[in-house]
């Protein structure tokens, strides 16, 4: 899931291809590989680890290819190795293939082509690629490339190149970044920007369904139909630096705006086509002892702590069943109470998290099932754990999670669900309810993210505040703390969240006028609660900003400022109330001329106690 180039043209192209991968390294790999064509066929060379491994084993090769493609992987499918590594390459050896994004009924096809004689090397879902455009190649590389991705259902950005063809790159993008960098006798494709700047800054930028036929003089862009795509010329205007982050200020703010994209990813694969099951083929449990778990403990610290509060609340409702939420650095010392009757769920971004994976071995010494949730493939959390539910965030730069923590939430939505529908505590009906709405999650963060306005304005009216409440109940609550703690460690703004319900219980006393209180009122069964809350801190002059549901446009009479997030179950409210939170805080830190990126004092992975 990271980054591809390709370059055809007049020029070496592996020298190329590596410096553009270079430029693609903030996005985070474990793994590159180029592969090239020359007079002697195709060339491929890949290797585990830092580009730095791939560029020694280039170390002084006459390779005087000048078309190839490229590739640094971000593991999905397979454990990071050599074999694993992209570009992958068809059965008879003359394609090569490297792509971004996942194949979801790569299982489907990879049997199917075994059974037509197809032997593979690797564990990833991308090889089928390949092989599908051998088993359709009738002398023409873009016809059997449109065959297919008729077959592939998914995500992909994917480039191949054949030994019969020797003068084109076939590329073809649908729902992953791809861009076409245009050149004098020579042209570029890339999954990003800053890949093409030190050759072009005149790009197309492609839609889902086109298909690139990239030659050095030339580029024809067409949709899966065979129709030829008119473009526009893009003019880059960016630096380098910009340029990584995609035009954006922060690489914080390009995340937030990611959302969408790794909220879907994650999702992916993971709700049956009838939409009314979730499919979780990394759990492994049988029937039996998930009928048998009579309590369940979610550890973990920061951020992913506070996806586990939301997991507590969203798991005890659908599922019946008992939840604490333990910080992972008190979990381990306090002697707790597991058996194998308990399930134990880490959730670390990293999978690295000191106190976390010291938490998890922990459970298992004493008996538990432990389930994992992490964004890195075989990261520790993932090769200690019993089962594993991957979020495809993709690489997070900014040290303030932002992506990481909404598609833990979508993890623990699809567990809570998964453990519902398998031990008969939610109506068929209502778990697709529930699904209906989660599969349309990521369009409702879009609409959010497309009406900053409101959010930048009182960003800029209070940022000079240096303290600040969060107030909530329920799984507003929940999300109120990741709101305080997004505020507090990148604007370095004094804030802290409460139980609305505990207002009267001593946190009125610091209520003050002006002072800025953001109320959370998503939860319809508690919305007439929280009403009175904010007329609680009202009557003492506070500046309040609420959130609320469409719809309940009582919350006007009593707030300053309301935002309303589009309408959605309410469970599942949370994924799309904290992305204006997130807003909030950047907003805020860039207003008080804070390293929004890099917060004081702080690192991105914990790996020590």
């Amino acid at each position: 899931m990271c980054g591809v180039v390709g370059y055809v043209g007049n020029k070496p192209a592996t020298p190329i291809i590596v410096d553009g991968l270079k430029k693609l390294e903030y996005r985070g790999y474990d793994s590159s590989g180029v592969a090239v064509l020359d007079k002697d066929g195709l060339k491929v060379e890949k290797k585990m680890g830092r580009l730095a491994e791939l560029e020694k084993a280039l170390a002084g090769r006459e390779v005087e290819a000048t078309i190839g493609i490229g590739h640094t992987r971000w593991a999905t499918h397979g454990r990071p190795s050599d074999v694993n590594a992209h570009p992958h390459t068809s059965n008879d050896g003359k394609i090569a293939v490297v792509h971004n994004g996942i194949i979801e009924n790569y299982l489907q096809l990879r049997e199917w082509l075994s059974s037509q004689g197809h032997t593979f090397k690797s564990e990833t879902d991308t090889e089928v690629i390949p092989h599908l455009i051998e088993h359709f190649y009738k002398g023409d590389l873009i016809e059997a490339v449109q065959k297919t991705v008729s077959h592939l259902e998914g995500s992909y950005a994917i480039m191949a190149i054949s030994v019969d063809q020797p003068g084109r790159i076939v590329a073809v993008r649908q729902d992953m970044p791809l861009v076409v960098g245009l050149g004098e006798g020579e042209n570029l494709l890339a999954s990003d920007i800053p890949a093409l700047l030190k050759h072009t800054r005149k790009c197309y930028l492609l839609n889902d369904g086109d298909v690139v036929d990239l030659r050095a003089e030339e580029v024809i862009i067409q949709d899966v139909t065979g129709k030829v795509v008119q473009k526009d010329i893009f003019e880059v205007t960016w630096d380098a630096e910009e340029a990584e982050k995609g035009g954006y200020e922060h690489f914080m703010l390009k995340e937030i705006n990611e959302q969408p994209r790794a909220l879907r990813d994650t999702l992916k694969g993971r709700i049956s086509h009838a939409g009314d099951k979730v499919i979780l083929d990394e759990i492994k449990m049988t029937p039996e002892e998930v009928q048998n778990i009579k309590r369940v403990i979610i550890t973990a610290c920061g951020t992913a702590y506070h996806a586990g509060l939301v997991g507590k609340y969203v798991i005890e409702q659908l599922v019946r069943v008992p939840v604490e939420v333990d910080i992972a650095s008190e979990f381990r010392y306090r002697d707790p109470l597991v058996d194998k009757d308990t399930l134990v769920v880490v959730v670390s971004q990293s999978g690295e998290t000191a106190d976390t994976l010291a938490a998890l071995r922990e459970a298992r010494r004493r008996g538990a099932r432990v389930v994992a949730i992490t964004n890195v493939i075989a990261s520790s959390v993932a090769r200690e754990a019993d089962d594993i539910i991957y979020t495809w965030a993709g690489p997070e730069i900014s040290v303030a999670s932002t992506k990481a923590y909404t598609t833990q939430l979508v993890a623990m939505y699809l567990l809570a669900l998964y453990l519902a529908q398998e031990r008969n505590t939610l109506a068929a009906g209502n778990i697709k309810e529930i699904l209906d709405d989660l599969k349309s999650i990521y369009a409702k963060a879009q609409e959010v993210l497309d009406d900053i306005e409101p959010i930048k304005e009182f960003a800029e009216k209070y940022h000079k505040a240096e303290d600040t409440f969060f107030i909530g109940r329920g799984l507003d609550y929940a999300v109120a703390l990741e709101g305080s703690l997004k505020l507090k460690e990148i604007s370095y703004i004094h804030a802290e969240a409460y139980a609305a319900g505990e207002l009267k219980h001593g946190t009125l006393a610091l209520i003050v006028e002006n002072i800025p209180v953001i109320a959370l009122a998503t939860q319809q069964s508690l919305f007439e609660k929280m009403v009175s809350n904010i007329k609680e801190v009202k009557a003492r002059d506070a500046s309040v900003i609420a959130l609320a549901m469409e719809g309940h446009t009582e919350v006007e009479k009593v707030a300053d400022q309301v935002l309303y997030i589009p309408k959605t179950h309410p469970v599942l409210a949370p994924i799309i109330t904290v992305i204006p939170l997130q807003l909030l805080a950047y907003y805020m830190a860039v207003y008080r001329g804070c390293d929004v990126d890099k917060p004081r004092n702080l690192a991105k992975s914990v790996t020590v106690e």
